[in-house]
């Protein structure tokens, strides 16, 4: 995959980037696997905004992605599509009887390949196997936690998790982001490189590509009133006027640390992704 770039005819062409979607090779989605998408902005139940800057954006239809990935089956890939919920391109893919769904495409895959899922699956791009039954080294991505309940870990666009070693049952992932986990070995993953990999790279250019998205204008504390923020107030430029940033309802907005201290989960985490 390759980004376009602009000439600087205006100054939100200047510097502006998009995919060039080369890797898509289907344009209109399956209408059997859409489902629709309700837009909330933000909102609880009681109409409360409980997570700020959200609103608007264009209107999208959601896809019904497979992660479970049943057994025994082997799909021909029928195109790749681009998906507006999520960073990773999305693959259609048939089984022999006629029955289509949609898996998180792949780097490398295209029309007319086969994926399959099995303990018996070849270790190759798009298939999917227990831990148990690949290889220590191999490159990983959608992987479970709990066996059966569908892929959790590295579906992002790029993304890549490591198999790293496995003993006792359990299996040591390296995750994205560098944490290394341990899961077990009748877990699922499915091998390979989540494709769009250039996605990070990507520049927006204006605001309103980020209004597309639904993503509204955050306002700066620093400017709001001393009623609104507690960075407010002032003459002129001040400070925070406090010993670091804070967040609206007076948080630490800087290293505060919110996992809970006794975490069910801790065990299961080797090492941690700040390295400690």
């Amino acid at each position: 995959m390759a980004t376009i770039k602009y000439k600087p005819t205006t100054p939100g062409r200047r510097g502006m980037t998009t995919p060039s979607f080369e890797e898509i090779t289907k344009f209109t989605p399956e209408k059997s696997l859409l489902a629709t998408k309700k837009k909330y902005a933000g909102r609880n139940s009681y109409g409360k905004i409980t997570v700020r800057h959200k609103g608007g954006g264009n209107r999208q239809k959601y896809r019904i992605i497979d992660f479970k990935r049943q057994d025994n089956v082997k799909e021909t890939v029928i195109g790749i599509e681009y998906d507006p919920n999520r960073t990773a391109y999305i693959a259609l893919v048939a089984d022999d009887a006629g029955k289509k769904k949609y898996v998180v495409a792949p780097v490398g895959l295209t029309d007319g390949d086969v994926i399959e899922t099995g303990e018996s699956a070849d270790i190759k791009p798009g298939n999917t196997l227990p831990i148990a039954n690949i290889p220590v080294g191999t490159v990983i991505y959608n992987v479970e936690i709990y066996p059966g309940k569908g892929a959790q870990l590295a579906r992002s666009a790029g993304a890549a998790a490591q198999l790293m070693a496995k003993e006792n049952g359990m299996a040591q992932v390296r995750l994205p982001s560098g944490e290394v986990r341990l899961v077990r070995l009748d877990c699922h993953a499915t091998i390979g490189q989540v494709g769009n990999i250039e996605h990070d790279t990507v520049k927006l250019g204006k605001a309103g590509r980020k209004r597309h998205m639904g993503v509204r204008p955050t306002v700066r504390g620093s400017v709001m009133n001393p009623n609104d923020h507690p960075h407010g107030g002032g003459e002129g430029k001040s400070p925070v006027g406090r010993p670091g940033p804070v967040t609206p309802w007076g948080k630490p907005a800087l290293g505060l640390k919110t996992r809970k201290k006794k975490n069910r989960t801790d065990k299961l985490i080797v090492r941690r992704r700040n390295g400690k």
